[in-house]
């Protein structure tokens, strides 16, 4: 599967919006999974200054990924293909 990040505006007073948002994000990928089509949430990254919230996933496709974000009725600016560091973090 590939990870996915979904960029969505989140004000920089909502916080809680974004937890929300995360709630519901991994609420659509549980319900889209238990219908046969495989998406993970995986976790979300608030940027309060840049009133943005990154929201990533993993899924067969981007349109699957694109299902769980309105689902989670998230209003998201794009659905891009995410590369993760495989290495972690070093000390």
């Amino acid at each position: 599967m590939t990870e996915f990040l979904v960029e969505a505006y989140v004000p920089q007073s909502d916080g809680a919006g974004a937890e929300r948002g995360a709630e519901r994000a991994r609420a659509a990928a549980e319900q889209l999974s238990s219908e046969g089509e495989p998406v993970r949430y995986l976790r979300s990254i608030f940027v309060p200054e840049d009133e943005t919230c990154f929201y990533l996933f993993e899924a067969v496709s981007a349109a699957a990924v694109r299902k769980a974000a309105e689902r989670a009725a998230l209003h998201f600016e794009r659905i891009t293909t995410a590369v993760a560091d495989t290495k972690g973090a070093t000390r």
